[in-house]
């Protein structure tokens, strides 16, 4: 059931086969994304029963894996109202059954995982890497675990508390951390220093996996075979931008569709004050990022609530990264305080009666500022991507299982 696609050099525009597990154009020295370009036009979602997968068609996938999860969309009613939006569309990943939600990591990227594990080549033996800030290795290990496919992850040790499964996982996925006072920066340098064991190891890749930019893309999906129309607006947090870069590719495959219209959604990315690389990027330097020395990066990324934000080295000024998104799209970057998303977060769960992540609080927080502001007109047909919640709910009716970290020296020697 394999999708049809070449891949396309976002700097160049050279288009080449996928030889398998491409990260990049091995043809070229410089920085850039690669894309799909699939062969199937016009998107068949008809098969809700497929879960995630009823988007096949425009991800790279080489399989489908069981018990996956799609996200859903619905038209919100109480938050419309509290914030004076007439077409505002939740797209939300997580935890809530009532709503046909059934992400049992209470998080949008089991959308990731689902597509990444995928799109493995067969017969692939080797373990691979993931490094996280926290939902993202908790979604990969749950799939992983269930499918049997060796993973090692690597994730700050203050986030371990976030490393929460319902059940025991199987022991092909193991985990390992950064000392404590670490940041996500530096989970992800110990997680490069292994996979330079390339008979051992492979690395996932991050933003520059297509398997993990198309399946986060599937929120976008969502909305629009949902709504049938692209949204005007897309809000979402972001800590590497990879979520809303997704959001710019489907949005293009929505268009050559030909059913959903031919506009682009402006892209509003929000940060977590005080950590803002790249919303002060935006603000001051454009496509250049200023470097933040590694204390400093620490620091701020202890004072805010949405930790899973904390990347300081987010695909940003790439070529075909998250800058050029929002230059396309005339879209801007934003952010919250922890106050806002704490007050944004009280708001949700009241008024559309499920609790959210810190990181869906942020764009919850920015979408009601924007508002508010009046850079939203009333009638704009609106997109909140919610990328975790349920997770309270969740486990208070499940008990929970930690998976710890294995000693370094021990996985090394085996």
């Amino acid at each position: 059931m394999a999708a049809a696609y070449l891949l396309q050099n976002c700097a160049t525009g050279r288009v080449f086969e996928d030889s398998g597990w491409l990260l990049s154009d091995p043809h070229y020295q410089g920085h850039s994304l690669i894309r799909a370009l699939y062969h199937k036009k016009q998107l068949d979602y008809s098969d809700h029963g497929k879960g995630f997968y009823r988007f096949a068609d425009w991800l790279p996938v080489k399989r489908i894996l069981p018990n996956s999860a799609a996200p859903i969309t619905y038209k919100s009613e109480g938050l419309a109202r509290h914030i004076g939006l007439k077409n505002l569309y939740i797209t939300f990943s997580g935890y809530w059954p009532e709503r046909g939600a059934f992400m049992k990591t209470c998080s949008f990227k089991e959308t990731e995982a689902y597509s990444v594990c995928a799109h493995i080549p067969e017969g692939e033996k080797r373990t691979m890497v993931v490094a996280s800030a926290g939902n993202t290795a908790r979604a990969f290990a749950k799939v992983c675990s269930d499918n049997k496919i060796p993973l090692l992850l690597f994730v700050p040790y203050d986030n371990l508390d976030t490393m929460w499964f319902d059940t025991a996982l199987d022991p092909c996925v193991q985990l390992l951390c950064s000392p404590p006072g670490t940041d996500y920066f530096d989970a992800i340098e110990l997680s490069n220093s292994i996979c330079e064991d390339t008979g051992r190891y492979f690395a996932e890749g991050g933003a520059k996996n297509i398997a993990r930019r198309d399946g986060m893309g599937t929120t976008v999906l969502s909305a629009t075979t949902f709504i049938g129309r692209i949204p005007d607006y897309y809000f979402q947090a972001v800590g590497s931008g990879t979520g809303v870069i997704a959001a710019w590719e489907a949005n293009a495959r929505l268009i050559r569709d030909g059913r959903f219209g031919n506009h682009l959604m402006r892209l509003v990315a929000s940060q977590n004050a005080p950590f803002l690389p790249i919303y002060e990027a935006w603000e001051t330097t454009g496509r250049e990022m200023k470097f933040m020395e590694p204390e400093e990066a620490r620091q701020k990324c202890a004072c805010i609530k949405a930790r899973v934000l904390s990347n300081r080295k987010p695909p940003y000024g790439i070529s075909g990264g998250l800058y050029d998104a929002l230059v396309d799209t005339g879209g801007y970057m934003d952010y919250a305080t922890n106050e806002e998303l704490e007050r944004a977060m009280d708001i949700f769960r009241e008024l559309e009666g499920i609790d959210i992540h810190p990181a869906a609080g942020v764009a919850t927080a920015s979408l009601m500022k924007n508002v508010k502001q009046g850079k939203v007109d009333a009638s704009a047909v609106v997109m909140l991507n919610i990328t975790g919640g349920g997770e309270e709910r969740f486990k208070k009716e499940n008990d929970l299982w930690y998976l710890k970290p294995v000693e370094q020296a021990s996985l090394l020697s085996a």
